[in-house]
């Protein structure tokens, strides 16, 4: 170690003869001079060309055009401004109903909806006569007629139905057999015992009741003639008769609906509708004769 500082004592550019080197001492590191860096030509002249070069480019570069709104941006503003006028309308009411002023008072409108509003007419202005262009509003005694008018039509009808109802069946008498042989008035007698007395129906005897194709089949078939049901059908059984040529016992046909037998005289005996009886009445509309033979 004393070596080694007697060798720092010494000057640097004269080396010690006496002192010898320790070849583990660390050697402080010397500074090496900088180089200057110099710029070679090319360098310094290619600085302006680029920056030429780009000032070009940005003189020729085309303007930026206005970017389109796309359909997502259209539909954000839809949206915005519906759910903005949404919040104004909503807010119109309360505002109108606190007469403007920022403090609300929610009791008001508890008060207003739990109140019961009564409303007194005089009589006399209730009495009044109201018209227009020559019409007059009935007045309550008008009205509470027409009302009891009303009333009564209803409890006629139901009075009626329920007559029909119990209207005997042709079961509460004895039905008479044919007096003779087939022949057109024979026919007409004998369908005669069942006016007034069997009820419409669906049915084609005296117990069930008639429909007018059940009445001409039941009455035909107690002389030995069997007819079809359904009008069509009967009508086709016979042979049609101009009407100066009928007879009592032809077939009256309204085309396609109805059915009855002739009298011979005008009128005809048939099973007309719900809630009646067997009849004997005038011909009436459009019809035409079939004549059974």
């Amino acid at each position: 170690m004393t070596e080694f500082r007697e060798s720092l004592d010494a000057p640097n550019d004269q080396p010690n003869p006496n002192t010898s080197i320790d070849e583990n001492a660390i050697v402080p590191a010397v500074p090496r001079p900088l180089t200057p860096v110099t710029r070679s030509a090319t360098s310094v002249i290619a600085a302006p060309r680029a920056s030429a070069a780009v000032a070009r480019s940005a003189q020729t570069a085309p303007p930026r055009r206005f970017k389109m709104p796309t359909k997502r941006n259209v539909a954000g503003g839809v949206v915005m401004a519906f759910a903005v006028g949404l919040i104004a309308t909503m807010a119109l009411p309360a505002y109108a109903f606190g007469n403007g002023n920022a403090g609300f008072d929610a009791k008001n409108s508890t008060d207003l909806a739990g109140g019961a509003q009564t409303l007194t007419v005089d009589d006399t202005a209730a009495a009044l006569a109201v018209s227009r262009d020559a019409y007059t509003a009935p007045t309550s005694e008008q009205l509470q007629a027409a009302r009891d008018a009303a009333a009564a039509a209803v409890a006629a009808t139901e009075a009626s139905t329920a007559s029909a109802s119990t209207t005997p069946t042709a079961g509460t008498f004895a039905v008479n057999p044919p007096s003779g042989a087939y022949s057109g008035q024979a026919v007409v007698d004998y369908a005669e015992q069942f006016v007034g007395v069997v009820p419409y129906s669906a049915g084609a005897t005296p117990e069930a009741g008639f429909g007018c194709d059940g009445l001409t089949q039941y009455v035909f078939g107690q002389f030995g003639v069997y007819l079809p049901r359904i009008v069509g059908n009967q009508a086709a059984m016979g042979i049609r008769v101009s009407p100066e040529d009928a007879q009592p016992g032809d077939l009256v046909v309204w085309p396609m609906y109805h059915i009855g037998i002739y009298d011979g005289a005008g009128g005809v005996i048939d099973s007309p509708d719900w809630g009646r009886m067997v009849e004997h009445r005038a011909l009436w509309g459009s019809y035409y004769f079939v004549r059974i033979v």
